[in-house]
């Protein structure tokens, strides 16, 4: 059977989908299942949830001690639940609460597979998911347990109904009765993830497309007034419930604290110049990089044909917003890759220029060279020569995925080289995670430290020395998430202190002579159990951490006065 054939028997029905929520699992399981807790994001959001399910107080977001009013709740409790499932707050497994981000990388992946199909056919549906779930910015967010998978998803499912039911009012397949429902859920739980991202990418399409057709009927049957019920019914009772409890805290510190400092200026030195995500887009989206070129000529040759009208009115004016916008993270716009797909699936479906196949080619080519190189800078700069048996089959299936895709596309076999490209990036993008990043120790100061501390029995956990740990001279949430809530950031006068009450202390070497200082006025003594050096990645600080235990014949000061 030809590739052709095959792809249309595996794209028959809900298989085609399917198909492409199963490659987005597999980009993002191995780094879920091998990669430790990251820093910061990564573990201020696992520690917050961690916090939610031991206070039972599932409206109000904290970080220890201090509210985080940042981002809505809808993570904390999809993270809350995967938890509660699969593990509990106790045992600190980052997985269990990474499973969401993997399961929004999913959906996108079949959303955007059952939106495409309607207007380019279903392998061309097929092929635009796979590419979709192996990019590399949403196959490495699926192993974070953040929101930005989640937003993905629920965006792209909200944008592939509203595709469905433009694409039946242009003479294309039914959209099917429940379309509106998906598109408002897709809208209410993106909100509930991340405020207000997906209903602006989702109205900014439909003004967009109204502008472009001068006609907006078909939007009748999104169902506009038990939509906007849904909405109010999925957001508005945490939304009342935060403002009681936080005094309407929550909503000043979200738009006045986070938001407006985005909007003004590059928040926490995340400026960059607008250009800067589609510079950036041939290594974020990979092993995608293959189809962008045949992507922009379809953007400009067949902008009228309404699949092709969709995705640029999906793509342009949101990413535009972003690059305008002064604070820039690389994930900022991955809600509008679903639309890149859409326009690579859409070059599919007609021949592909020579000039277009070998730009193609050579952009996959120099990428694919470029992540491999990345690899082997890994391990010259975090690693030695036992990662090298990581780093050398990572780099190989990278390089591979872009030069033998791009090989193929110039042969003029375009699906064999989607195919082949998604397939070798897939298996790059695990070894990368699951292989080599483990093994990069000096990047895993606190899971190292935690593993430590557990293997001499000072982890409060196990009930052998009181909590808390005070920790100075070091502040990442990752390790507060290793240690337990109660884990105290402070100074060296009050780790001191926690060695005259006989409690375990963590000091950075710079601040270890203060510490020995104050520990003299305790009249105490302790001695160092281990030793951790590596880098603080989140900085760029190389830290030495050393975890002190009082010594046996140390007095025991009550309360901690000397």
């Amino acid at each position: 059977m030809t590739l052709e054939g095959e792809l249309q028997r595996l794209s028959r029905g809900w298989r085609g989908p399917a198909l492409a929520a199963f490659v987005a699992f597999l980009a993002g399981l191995p780094g879920l299942l091998a990669v430790p807790p990251l820093d910061r994001d990564e573990s201020r959001f696992t520690q917050a949830t961690a916090q939610m399910l031991e206070s039972r107080d599932f409206t109000v977001i904290r970080y220890q001690d201090q509210p985080r009013f940042k981002k809505p709740v809808g993570i904390h409790w999809l993270q809350a639940a995967s938890v509660s499932l699969l593990s509990n707050p106790e045992d600190r497994q980052i997985w269990a609460y990474r499973i969401p981000s993997l399961m929004g990388a999913m959906l996108a992946a079949a959303a955007c597979a059952w939106g495409a199909l309607a207007f380019f056919g279903r392998p061309a549906g097929l092929l635009a998911g796979a590419m979709l779930g192996a990019t590399f910015m949403l196959s490495t967010e699926a192993l974070i347990a953040k929101t930005d998978a989640v937003l993905c998803g629920t965006t792209t499912l909200a944008l592939a109904a509203l595709g469905r039911l433009y694409a039946e009012s242009h003479g294309g397949p039914p959209a099917g009765k429940r379309a509106w429902l998906l598109f408002w859920l897709g809208i209410s739980l993106g909100t509930l993830d991340k405020g207000p991202i997906a209903p602006m990418v989702a109205g900014l399409a439909i003004l967009v497309l109204i502008a472009l057709d001068r006609k907006a009927a078909w939007l009748a049957r999104l169902n506009w007034a038990w939509g906007l019920i849904l909405l109010v019914a999925i957001c508005g009772p945490w939304a009342w419930a935060v403002t009681v409890a936080t005094d309407g805290g929550f909503w000043s510190a979200a738009l006045g604290g986070d938001l407006a400092p985005k909007l003004a200026g590059g928040q926490e030195t995340h400026g960059a110049p607008p250009g800067y995500y589609a510079l950036l887009s041939p290594i974020l989206m990979f092993p995608m990089t293959l189809m962008l070129p045949a992507a922009a000529v379809t953007a400009w040759r067949r902008w009228r044909e309404p699949g092709v009208r969709f995705a640029l009115a999906w793509l342009v004016p949101s990413w535009l917003v972003f690059e305008a916008l002064p604070t820039k993270l690389v994930h900022y716009t991955l809600p509008m890759y679903g639309a890149v797909a859409w326009l690579a699936a859409g070059a599919l479906v007609e021949p592909i220029g020579k000039k277009t196949r070998w730009t193609g080619a050579v952009l996959a080519g120099l990428f694919g060279v470029l992540l491999a190189g990345a690899a082997f800078y890994l391990v010259k700069a975090y690693g030695d020569a036992t990662d090298l048996p990581a780093a050398i089959p990572a780099a190989l299936f990278l390089a591979a995925a872009g030069l033998f895709g791009g090989w193929l596309l110039v042969r003029r076999t375009p699906e064999g080289a989607v195919a082949a490209a998604v397939a070798l990036g897939l298996a790059g993008h695990a070894v990368l995670a699951a292989g080599l990043a483990p093994r990069l120790l000096p990047l895993w100061l606190s899971e190292r430290v935690a593993n430590a501390m557990g293997k001499a029995q000072l982890l409060p956990d196990q009930g052998i020395v009181d909590a808390p740990v005070t920790v100075t001279g070091y502040a990442e949430p990752s390790l507060v998430f290793a240690l337990g809530t109660s884990t105290e950031i402070a100074g060296p006068e009050d780790a001191a202190q926690a060695i005259s009450e006989h409690r375990p202390a963590v000091v950075e070497q710079r601040q270890d002579a203060a510490f020995r200082q104050a520990l003299a006025g305790y009249h105490a003594s302790a001695h160092v159990v281990a030793s951790v050096k590596g880098l603080d990645y989140s900085d760029g600080k190389k830290m030495t951490l050393r975890v002190y235990q009082a010594d046996a014949s140390s007095p025991q000061a009550p309360g901690g006065q000397p």
